[in-house]
């Protein structure tokens, strides 16, 4: 495998980032409503993860994005709270520690925005990102936390950061 650069989205990103994150969600049959599927900022990442304690990241392999993650701010969440979206890698990069490479990437970012907890949302046969969450140190929740607009998503996980 040749080398994997895992860099800040530019805006010639945007297509290629909507392609993948379609691509993976498609994959997995995850509802178009009520998950990033239907997300009206898929097409425009990276002006949208341009806002402030904002950051996208794309894996880019031989001029080809075929992974991406960022964190946010909550939305409706406490100020202290980000949330990782849109973490989704193609088929061909798992299993590879590219994932584990990107987690640590966003988490890093969050702890320099002065986040205290990171959040997500995903869904119950996602098995292999909740391994890779947990591994992280995401512990369950009972409850979603803020209001993501992903209604579709029923598992919720929490970090402390340090």
């Amino acid at each position: 495998m040749s080398e994997v650069i895992i860099r800040e989205i530019q805006k010639a990103d945007n297509e290629s980032v909507a392609k993948v994150i379609r691509s993976v969600l498609e994959e997995f049959n995850v509802p178009k409503v009520g998950t990033a599927y239907a997300d009206p900022q898929l097409d425009c990442m990276f002006e949208t993860y341009s806002e402030p304690n904002s950051a996208y990241f794309v894996v880019e392999q031989n001029g080809k994005i075929i992974g991406c993650a960022g964190i946010a701010p909550l939305a409706n969440g406490a100020p202290e709270v980000c949330e990782l979206q849109k973490m989704y890698f193609l088929p061909e990069t798992r299993g590879l520690g590219i994932g584990a490479k990107m987690m640590e990437t966003c988490l890093e970012k969050a702890k320099a925005f002065g986040f205290k907890q990171c959040y997500l949302e995903t869904m119950p046969y996602m098995e292999a990102a909740q391994k890779l969450y947990v591994k992280s140190g995401f512990e369950y929740l009972d409850a979603p936390m803020g209001c993501t607009g992903h209604s579709s998503c029923p598992v919720w996980m929490l970090k402390h950061l340090e």
